[in-house]
């Protein structure tokens, strides 16, 4: 695709854009061809090509997971037993150090989760990014991106998530009334500062799900947009430079999917923390 006739730009642009399906038009819902109709598009309009890609992903890693449990054994494991064993004891480490031993059923799997499945999704940015999007649009897709974590919507959807569930245990944990108190009477313990330290709070407490997915986001946009930017070079520069930031993208690609992980696990450490603030 890069040798068609598109310019710099728009080829830019095309890879940058989602396969939404959302624009509103003579009473039906119909897929947005970017540009001018995304400015168009309701509030209900879906990526495709994300929600394809991260339920596949999905899907793949509870099929590994599920396939590994069923045929594991106490011998000679196979190699992905092993693989899956790694991933549960490193998770289970995490989880121990920063959480503790408190009776929590959730916290584990969701941890384990977590890091496979951002995990899988990161690592669709290795993909060269002409392959899928060049087959689909042979087949008549105009827009398919890979890579569901250069999505806004799925990163702050997932860091979302984990925000109702530090709510939900705030209010199980701690209950209401403490839990509500924490926000007037900290950092500064005095009356006269009551609404100052409300404000503090309540933008900090915002500000955790939005640097949560956005530091996903932003990470993962940018690999992706050097990946791109080298797919306009010459042939013969592509391989001498995508080779070597591909390796270097495994380290950001494996770091961002701890430190999502990692995240979720403090801020739900949190949620339980019923000491001081």
């Amino acid at each position: 695709m890069a040798g068609d006739t598109l310019t710099s730009d728009e080829y830019i642009q095309h890879h940058l854009t989602n396969l939404t399906y959302g624009r509103f038009e003579d009473g039906h819902w119909g897929i947005a061809h970017g540009g001018e109709d995304l400015a168009e598009m309701g509030f209900w309009a879906i990526n495709v090509d994300t929600m394809f890609w991260s339920l596949t992903l999905g899907f793949l890693f509870l099929l590994i997971f599920i396939v590994t449990a069923r045929k594991a054994t106490t011998g000679v494991p196979g190699n992905l037993q092993n693989i899956c064993e790694i991933a549960v004891e490193f998770v289970d480490n995490n989880v121990t150090q920063v959480f503790g031993t408190r009776p929590n059923p959730l916290i584990g799997p969701l941890a384990l989760t977590i890091l496979i499945w951002v995990f899988l999704m990161n690592m669709m940015d290795l993909v060269p990014v002409d392959f899928i999007p060049h087959a689909a649009q042979l087949a008549g897709v105009p827009y398919f991106k890979v890579v569901s974590t250069t999505d806004p919507n799925a990163t702050l959807g997932m860091s979302f998530g984990v925000f109702v569930l530090v709510i939900y245990y705030n209010f199980k944990i701690k209950g209401p009334i403490k839990f509500g108190a924490g926000f007037i009477t900290h950092p500064i313990p005095h009356w006269s500062m009551y609404w100052f330290n409300l404000i503090l709070e309540i933008v900090s407490f915002i500000a955790n799900p939005l640097s949560h997915g956005l530091r996903l986001f932003g990470n993962l946009y940018a690999g992706e947009m050097i990946f791109i930017l080298i797919a306009l070079l010459p042939f013969y520069a592509q391989w001498l430079l995508s080779l070597p930031w591909a390796i270097f993208h495994i380290l950001i690609i494996c770091l961002q999917a701890f430190v999502f992980m990692i995240l979720t696990i403090v801020y739900l450490t949190q949620a339980h923390d019923t000491g001081e603030h």
